[in-house]
């Protein structure tokens, strides 16, 4: 009795009138059968609104942002194993920075030569099964006082250099020369590899040009270790497989994303929060500091500029690349893209050749970031972005610019094999 009357002494004052809410229990069940109604009104206005507009929004396992080396790989293998993948594509064309260009029926590797090569015969086994590679040795030249020298330290620069023929007398002047003080700096630690004819004839300069400061100025772990080659060889690679595909990087390209849905011309960071709904994973091989918006400063990388010229002569320079380590000539070096196909006769006879003159250039967020600089500072700063990067719940950060780590071709294809834990003797 007393809990009835409490009730019926309840009132709400709204509007200036008084509102009595009864202990009636039809009030009660028709505000109930209201609310009830009420409920499966919204549930069915959800329902037919994703049926009408989020059931036509495709969803992907992957969606993939770049269709350089890693991003298209990646593509391969999650297609191959029966996943949805698709491909956001900053440029007009996939590739990155293996993209070619055909002039004169010539390829122009457009971002600078590229050479896959590994001793992991697995690899280029799976290589070769994806598109045909022309084995190809990469042997750069360098020219000082318009004298060509083998590029790699071999026993053919030696005898260029001091006249020496036999190993034992190569490794007794290189010892002799050596640093063997404290290493603080980019100079005592080439010293300490090569001595000093070596780093000062071939690498001081050239490294100042291609750093754009001095090598006094700059951290030893910049050259964890440079080769001396104590046998007759040409060869820059010490890999026993080497090789560019025929039809140049493209045609890898193309195999690797065939059948793939890719979008051109699309800024991912424009749209990241739609993208990022409509994937179960985002792979995203663009710059991990752009990502996060440069929140921890931007990071800092090395790049070059490239000058072209048609060149109407059928030889210009007799081999692929010369570097110029002297500080007089502004290029490091120079590309005649026609002898990286040298058995095809088609453009060896043909009276026309393309040679690339290669300038280092300062950095800037307008310019391509082609290699990391990984020095201590810049380091430090990408640790803080990769804390950032393990807190994001469905994006992983992969490839040169989102690890922020210079990657060959081969350990690109041997990372995301075993990402995908894939038997190569089962391909």
């Amino acid at each position: 009795m007393e809990q009835n009357n409490l009730l019926k002494q309840v009132k709400i004052k709204q509007e200036g009138k008084e509102l009595d809410f009864d202990s009636n229990k039809n009030d009660i069940k028709k505000i109930a059968i209201i609310g009830f109604c009420a409920a499966i009104l919204i549930y069915f206005i959800i329902f037919l609104y994703n049926i009408l507009f989020k059931s036509n929004i495709p969803h992907y396992d992957y969606i993939i942002v770049g269709s350089g080396l890693y991003g298209a790989t990646f593509n391969y293998f999650a297609k191959k194993a029966g996943k949805k993948t698709l491909v956001i594509e900053k440029r007009n064309v996939t590739g990155g920075n293996l993209y070619c260009e055909k002039k004169f029926d010539i390829f122009i590797h457009k971002y600078g030569p590229h050479i896959f090569h590994t001793n992991n015969k697995s690899i280029w086994d799976l290589v070769n099964s994806i598109v045909e590679f022309t084995p190809y040795q990469y042997q750069p030249l360098t020219k000082v006082k318009n004298k060509l020298y083998n590029t790699q330290f071999t026993m053919w620069t030696f005898n260029q250099l001091w006249n020496v023929t036999t190993p034992k007398e190569a490794k007794r002047k290189i010892e002799k020369q050596k640093h063997r003080g404290e290493i603080y700096d980019l100079q005592d630690q080439g010293m300490s590899f090569v001595g000093k004819d070596l780093y000062k004839k071939f690498l001081k300069y050239y490294i100042q040009k291609e750093w754009k400061r001095d090598d006094e100025d700059l951290p030893p772990f910049i050259i964890p270790y440079l080769p001396t080659i104590y046998r007759y060889d040409t060869s820059y690679f010490n890999d026993t497989y080497q090789g560019i595909p025929v039809g140049c990087y493209n045609a890898l390209f193309d195999k690797l994303l065939n059948n793939t849905e890719i979008l051109f011309n699309v800024d991912f960071l424009k749209y990241k929060d739609n993208f990022t709904n409509m994937a179960d994973k985002i792979i995203y091989t663009g710059k991990i500091d752009e990502y996060f918006n440069y929140v921890n400063t931007p990071l800092e990388y090395r790049t070059v500029k490239w000058d072209h010229e048609v060149v109407d002569k059928d030889n210009f320079q007799g081999t692929a690349v010369i570097h110029y380590p002297e500080l007089k000539i502004p290029y490091i070096r120079t590309i005649e893209y026609k002898h990286f196909e040298p058995h095809n006769k088609k453009i060896q006879e043909k009276n026309k050749t393309i040679v690339s003159y290669e300038y280092v250039e300062e950095w800037n967020e307008d310019k391509e970031a082609l290699y990391p600089l990984n020095d201590e500072r810049n380091n430090n700063v990408y640790y803080r972005y990769k804390e950032l990067a393990e807190k994001e719940k469905n994006i992983v950060f992969r490839g040169r610019l989102g690890e922020y780590k210079y990657f060959t071709m081969a350990e690109v294809f041997e990372e995301i094999v075993n990402e995908f834990n894939i038997n190569l003797n089962k391909l």
